[in-house]
């Protein structure tokens, strides 16, 4: 069974050398690993809590969009998306919050620190805290849930929020999944060796800190200027340095193979100089990001290539999404009368044929196992491969009819000639709900 990944980067600002290290590079990194499926996205709607400048907004998700792009995400093997672009996010986060206590939205990291900053200030506890700010972690439990992702690479400061995704998918399941998992339980994936990369002043790199490396902009030049300004301590070059206190040091490994990484702590520990070693640095980072910086510019001058790009990747994302969500709300009861009404009805009046959809096994003269769905009129909606044993056709049919529409996006099957997908989704709701 293929692992899913999936990631996202706020669109707030330009992409720096920690959303680089942090983000991009290990989820690009586990998009090529075999049997994984990778969905990338550009979290814009994150981007609404913190942001009310929206010239700023559609900068950032060109550039961040570019960024991805640039750093060798290949989007014939990945799904890459804009958040805004798939409406039934946006659907089930308020499924979600509907199940979701307060008190544990109150722990929420980002909501504490803000009621702590405006209590400090001298303001009331609220005074800065939107619904979206406070109802973030639920948002990014959709982002994830929705993909049934296995696998999300984050930063440690946002593992709290992979937990409270798993914690609300459980409660999910266990209120209406009747014995089904509808969520997988993902998991937190941190790169170990830099899972939070050190910005100019020591603390974690971020905007809001003013702190940043730029990873494009600006060129060569900025980001020399940039790792010029990295507080040191005050050793003169002759004198042993600690390799292991100094964020420097922390920024050069994030780029540098095992052999460069103990050769530069050696020199350092036999005193090589400050400056020099800023230097080292910028030549390592620049080796690395030198190549994309090319690619990144080219295509931030084509924007239109981009959106082609991020319009494609948002239907492929629908084709997994939809039928998950129209299983979810046939989980929680948003279902369609005629749907649940019809067998029952058509069973009561004793009708030749019943209004349930029925899937069919057979044998042709191939030797092989099929099956198909076919309609209460009798035509075709789903049509199988051909499989060497009965059993492997009978397992399919039986998880379509337990798990419905969801199964859709792994099953060996194609829709039936003239077949409308959304007709395929209900008739397969129906099945389900007659299991129930």
């Amino acid at each position: 069974m293929s692992q899913r990944v999936l990631t996202g980067i706020t669109t707030t600002g330009t992409p720096h050398l920690g959303n680089y290290v942090g983000a991009i590079r290990p989820a690009i990194a586990a998009s090529r690993e075999p049997g994984v499926e990778s969905f990338f996205f550009l979290a814009d709607y994150h981007a609404l809590i913190k942001c009310d400048d929206p010239d700023r907004i559609e900068r950032s998700r060109l550039e961040i969009a570019a960024t991805w792009l640039a750093a060798g995400l290949d989007t014939s093997r990945v799904t890459f998306y804009r958040q805004s672009d798939i409406p039934e996010i946006t659907e089930l986060n308020w499924l979600l919050t509907c199940v979701t206590a307060k008190g544990q939205m109150n722990r929420a990291h980002a909501y504490k620190a803000t009621v702590d900053a405006t209590l400090a200030a001298g303001e009331e506890p609220d005074a800065n805290v939107t619904m979206g700010l406070y109802c973030y972690p639920i948002l990014m439990a959709a982002d994830i849930l929705l993909f049934n992702a296995h696998r999300v690479p984050v930063g440690r400061d946002q593992v709290q929020h992979i937990e409270m995704a798993r914690d609300v998918a459980q409660r999910f399941n266990h209120l209406f999944g009747k014995g089904r998992e509808l969520f997988v339980l993902p998991q937190a994936e941190i790169e170990e060796s830099v899972a939070t990369l050190p910005g100019l002043d020591g603390r974690k790199m971020s905007k809001s800190y003013d702190n940043t490396v730029p990873l494009f902009e600006g060129g060569a030049k900025a980001l020399k200027d940039a790792v010029a300004r990295i507080v040191t301590d005050s050793k003169l070059p002759g004198e042993a340095k600690d390799p292991d206190g100094a964020h420097l040091v922390t920024i050069h490994d994030a780029f540098a193979d095992a052999a460069t990484r103990a050769a530069f702590h050696a020199d350092l520990r036999g005193g090589l100089g400050w400056g020099d070693a800023k230097q080292r640095v910028v030549q390592l980072i620049e080796a690395h990001v030198g190549p994309m910086r090319e690619r990144y510019a080219e295509l931030v001058a084509h924007p239109e290539r981009i959106e082609d790009i991020l319009q494609e990747g948002a239907r492929k994302a629908r084709i997994t999404a939809t039928p998950l969500l129209a299983e979810l709300r046939q989980a929680v009861g948003l279902r369609r009368m005629v749907a649940v009404s019809q067998p029952k009805a058509a069973k009561a009046a004793g009708a030749e044929k019943s209004a349930v959809p029925v899937f069919k096994q057979y044998r042709e003269a191939d030797n092989l196992f099929y099956f198909k769905l076919t309609a209460a009129d009798g035509s075709l909606l789903l049509q199988s491969q051909g499989f060497a044993e009965g059993r492997e056709a009978g397992g399919w049919v039986k998880r379509f009819k337990t798990e419905g529409a969801a199964v859709l996006a792994d099953a060996p099957v194609t829709l039936g000639e003239g077949a409308d997908r959304t007709a395929v989704e209900e008739a397969l709701a129906a099945l389900v709900a007659a299991q129930e």
